[in-house]
């Protein structure tokens, strides 16, 4: 629940289909990548190019993606589960929530590729905010089938779960990966503290439902 604070004073309910605008404006960024491949460059993360200034780089590498396969999975999840994430939210704060998760990913991802001296990592791609929101979608729908591949159902918390426990294990065993486990996870963790400190919600409580 709400309170007068600041920090967790509700926006006005408004749902004007924020969703399909994220969507949008990845699909723009990639065909204009395809036109100027230097803006892929510019907005992808690379912690020597933020060490040397290009500090938006931590926001802007979830807009930017390797290859249509990696942007159209990404699009996918976002349509899925930010659609009713968004409807539940109302667009502004389901905004927030979408854009504060893939920065603080960003920002997490950037201080881990230092601390360990990966230098020349190159990270893009939505899915830190993605997994936000699959956490969001859980939190708001805990009751909510979930079909996995399209065909086994599965709880939208038991998803959840699952997913961070690949996430943690291949985090470990897959150090080489080109795929950001640890950027998901940052991602799952910017979600599982956005609801307790901006909308006074127990994730975990409300996962455990029933």
């Amino acid at each position: 629940m709400y309170s007068n604070s600041v920090l967790r004073r509700p926006f006005r309910y408004r749902f004007f289909n924020a969703t399909l605008y994220l969507i949008a404006a990845n699909v723009i960024i990639f065909a204009l990548g395809y036109v100027w491949p230097m803006l892929t460059y510019i907005l992808a993360l690379n912690p020597r190019a933020v060490m040397a200034g290009w500090v938006w780089q931590v926001f802007t590498y979830m807009f930017a993606h390797a290859n249509l396969t990696h942007l159209l999975v990404n699009m996918l999840g976002l349509f899925f589960f930010g659609r009713p994430v968004e409807r539940t939210l109302g667009s502004y704060e389901f905004l927030l929530y979408y854009l504060l998760s893939g920065l603080f990913a960003g920002i997490a991802s950037f201080a881990i590729y230092a601390f360990s001296g990966a230098w020349n990592t190159m990270l893009l791609g939505a899915s830190g905010a993605i997994f936000a929101l699959l956490l969001a979608f859980a939190v708001l729908y805990p009751k909510a089938m979930v079909y996995l591949y399209g065909i086994i159902p599965i709880r939208a918390p038991v998803m959840v779960i699952g997913y961070t426990a690949i996430e943690i294990v291949s985090s470990f065993l897959g150090a080489a990966s080109s795929v950001a486990h640890l950027t998901h996870l940052a991602g799952f963790a910017a979600g599982a503290a956005y609801f307790p400190v901006r909308l006074g919600v127990n994730p975990f409580k409300r996962l455990r439902e029933k």
